[in-house]
């Protein structure tokens, strides 16, 4: 009886790395739709407009996608084929340090903890940012200020002066949320850097054209 590798090494045979990896479509859509999202909301919208909630749905909408293709897209997009390990993760960094390459079709053990840590944030940011933004703005499009919660918890309290007191408590929970928030995407822009540093650094050390497999025209 052959004993078969266990599904989240998903390592490919000797002869594989002449081929470059391949992502399938939703992988690289929603690779590349983070990476505009990320991007639009630190260098364009202005922050708390609705142009800047809207894309945070946006972003929300597709790494919802992402996580669900994970359970029902192709093996190598799947949960299962690179599950968070510490041990695998060390014994990668061991193989790293003793010069032994291993090849494999998914990402790989360090590559794995970085995406759940990137996805763990990205749930961060997006659950702070509604939080303070409420439901989807739709008055608001495009419109930069107070977010709509925000202000109709400002026109009832002055319609209301007993919820003067609730109003300052639900400004107090705001203001939590919105530190949340900004921690959260400080911490992705250093995940983003290390992300790159550590796709390069694989790049050279494997000699495969990591970046290039997820380029929408790879095939």
């Amino acid at each position: 009886m052959t004993n078969r590798p266990p599904l989240n090494s998903l390592e490919a045979t000797a002869g594989d790395d002449r081929h470059p990896r391949r992502w399938d479509p939703v992988v690289k859509t929603t690779h590349w739709s983070i990476v505009a999202a990320v991007l639009v909301n630190a260098l364009v919208t202005e922050e708390g407009s609705g142009a800047h909630i809207w894309v945070g749905y946006a972003l929300s909408a597709v790494l919802a996608l992402r996580l669900l293709w994970g359970f029902i897209g192709p093996p190598e997009a799947r949960f299962s084929a690179f599950l968070p390990s510490l041990r695998h993760a060390f014994r990668h960094v061991r193989n790293i340090r003793a010069g032994r390459k291993e090849i494999h079709v998914s990402h790989n053990p360090l590559g794995a903890l970085m995406v759940y840590v990137v996805w763990s944030t990205l749930g961060v940011i997006i659950a702070s940012g509604i939080a303070m933004a409420g439901p989807p703005p739709i008055a608001s499009l495009g419109q930069p200020g107070t977010p709509p919660a925000a202000v109709e918890r400002s026109d009832a309290s002055s319609d209301h002066g007993d919820e003067d007191e609730e109003h300052k408590d639900r400004q107090g929970e705001d203001g939590l949320w919105s530190e949340v928030h900004e921690i959260a995407v400080n911490i992705l822009y250093v995940l983003i850097l290390l992300h790159i540093a550590g796709v390069m650094f694989e790049t050279r050390r494997s000699g495969r054209e990591i970046l290039l497999a997820m380029l929408p025209s790879r095939s």
